[in-house]
């Protein structure tokens, strides 16, 4: 994936507006360190960073059709191009680039092609032939991807805030899962499953259907000519990606070119749970594994750099950002140039602690409709921005189209959390690969509690970000935050200190409009905070404010589980464990 920035509209084609295009599109260099390009249509510009993945040697960007009367600039994997490709038997590509199908398939379906493609993308088209343009982002916003309108008229779309927030009047996030057309002026939405009315669905859950739809998710994004690995918390999502990942590489084009050995790694403070974990699994599925340490003081000292990149003040996606961005450093000091991640299964499955308090079926399967909708805002904008600050790629399988359609449609009383009956969060995840006699995991990996990001790094980075803005932040600043900051007035110390950062980079309007807002405990949404009238008074993201859940919740109010009441003895079947 890549950087793009695009001006379109501009009535200004002079030499002075191209050298500003580029001067801004070097501000998303970062994301794609490989190559840079720029094509201009008369006062419509086109800019590429590109990050080189597949086809590095001829895949360089803006990418046109066979008259380059079609001109396309795109941030993506299309994991379907080679199949695409066969249904365009009388187009002639220039490059091996999976977006390279993209202008081709516009000339042939024209602006109704988007739901074709099966991938993560941001794109921007340019038809010079009556100078329309289309934009158009993926499913669940994995990309990240903003819009703009200047006072002269223009549209700007670009990858990240940076690289338009100076020159636009007004700007937002690109809504994912639409499409931007000139012709209308307007956004439609191109993707439109049936989750996303929030219905209650009543499909009966096959363990092995779910199974089978993860592992085809994963093995489409082996797609690379370049090294990989995998990040490794020793949580569930991220040890079943690694597994599915070890299990099938050696059948890959991937592993003919770059090996059968799957590399992961993992990051965390000295004695973090997520550190011995992940070292467990990878000694158990075989992978080279790499453990990055660091200290309280080495992620403060980040805060600056980590929120310019991010762009975002939410405590929660600032705090799990820090060590991500580290990692992202030293994995890609080793020569990894994209990663496989385990972002999206907790919203899919409710696998969040406050899901326990979820009253019935119909508020959990509505939540987890909020929570995939959200996406874009929190852990795939960590995901993207956190890991592309050093061009470095993530790819997510868990928010597979098709695998989300599968996971979706399973009746939500099949998700709930029921510890009376052993079924712990994500259970229905944790069911399907729970198999005797190929086993991915060790048993107690498989059911080990949920971990948020932030907390399972070291519980002592958290309660050190606290600390740290206990000494910046005054009482007296508190008093007045209000009258400071009125849109989502920060109502904590550490979330106050993220904030006087951010303005510093945004300080307009826009850019503060773009961060959520609203009460959360435990990363849920603001309407979920009514199952509990506890919660009211312990709104605090981390995983650990989930009292009477977590087994190391804040306070100390919850006696540790011992393992056997979390997970009761279970009589296997061949297609998992019969309850």
């Amino acid at each position: 994936m890549c950087g793009i920035l695009a001006v379109l509209g501009c009535s200004d084609s002079s030499q002075a507006k191209r050298v500003r295009v580029l001067e801004l599109s070097r501000r998303l260099k970062h994301r794609g360190p490989d190559w840079s390009g720029l094509h201009q249509y008369g006062d419509c510009y086109l800019a590429h960073q590109r990050l080189a993945i597949v086809d590095p040697a001829s895949g360089d960007q803006p990418l046109f059709n066979e008259d380059k009367s079609v001109v396309v600039t795109v941030n993506g994997e299309i994991y379907n191009h080679e199949e695409l490709r066969k249904q365009l038997p009388n187009h002639t590509f220039h490059t091996g680039s999976d977006c390279d199908v993209i202008a081709h398939l516009y000339e042939e379906y024209g602006e109704n092609f988007v739901d074709m493609l099966d991938g993560i993308f941001s794109f921007v088209l340019l038809d010079t032939r009556d100078n329309s343009f289309i934009v158009a982002r993926d499913a669940i916003g994995v990309t990240s991807l903003y819009i703009g309108w200047g006072l002269d008229g223009s549209v700007w779309i670009s990858s990240e805030l940076k690289g338009l927030n100076d020159d636009c009047e007004h700007f937002e996030s690109f809504p994912p899962g639409h499409l931007y057309s000139s012709k209308e002026r307007g956004f439609r939405r191109w993707y439109n499953p049936l989750w996303f009315s929030e219905s209650i669905p009543s499909a009966p859950y096959d363990p092995l259907a779910l199974r089978h739809a993860f592992e085809k998710a994963v093995i489409k994004r082996l797609m690379t000519d370049v090294p990989f690995g995998v990040l490794l918390s020793g949580g569930l999502d991220s040890s079943l990606v690694a597994a599915v990942t070890a299990r099938y590489l050696a059948g890959t084009k991937a592993a003919k070119q770059w090996g059968t050995k799957l590399h992961s790694f993992c990051v965390g403070l000295e004695g973090a749970p997520d550190l011995k974990a992940a070292k467990e699994v990878a000694d158990y599925i075989g992978t080279v594994h790499h453990e990055f340490h660091y200290t309280v003081q080495d992620g403060i000292d980040a805060i600056e750099d980590v929120i310019y990149h991010i762009e975002t003040y939410d405590v929660t996606t600032i705090r799990a950002s820090i060590p991500m961005f580290l990692m992202s450093r030293k994995i890609k000091s080793l020569g990894v140039k994209w990663v496989i991640s385990g972002e999206g299964s907790d919203e899919i499955f409710g696998g969040y602690l406050y899901f326990h308090k979820a009253p019935n079926k119909e508020e959990f399967h509505q939540e987890t409709c909020r929570k995939i909708k959200a996406l874009h805002k929190y852990d795939c904008l960590r995901a993207n921005k956190s890991t592309f600050a050093w061009g470095l790629e993530a790819r997510v399988p868990f928010l597979d189209k098709e695998f989300i359609r599968v996971a979706m449609n399973i009746d939500p009383e099949d998700k709930m959390i029921k510890p009376e009956e052993g079924r712990i969060e994500k259970w229905a995840m944790r069911r399907a690969f729970d198999d005797e006699e190929h086993p991915y995991l060790p048993k107690h990996i498989l059911y080990r509690q949920k971990e948020q990001f932030s907390d399972g790094v070291g519980y002592g980075w958290i309660d050190g970000l606290k600390a740290h803005a206990e000494k910046h932040v005054t009482d007296r600043m508190m008093l007045n935050a209000a009258n400071i900051f009125p849109f989502n007035t920060p109502t904590t110390k550490e979330a106050y200190y993220y904030r006087m950062i951010f303005e510093r980079f945004f300080p307009q309007n826009s850019a503060r409009l773009t961060v959520p807002g609203g009460p959360s405990v435990a990363c849920s949404t603001a309407k979920a905070v009514e199952w509990d009238a506890a919660w009211s008074n312990n709104l605090d993201p981390s995983g650990r404010a989930a009292l009477g859940v977590h087994v190391s919740a804040y306070g100390n109010q919850v006696k540790a589980v011992e393992p056997e009441k979390i997970i009761p003895k279970m009589e296997v079947s061949p297609l998992g464990v019969a309850m």
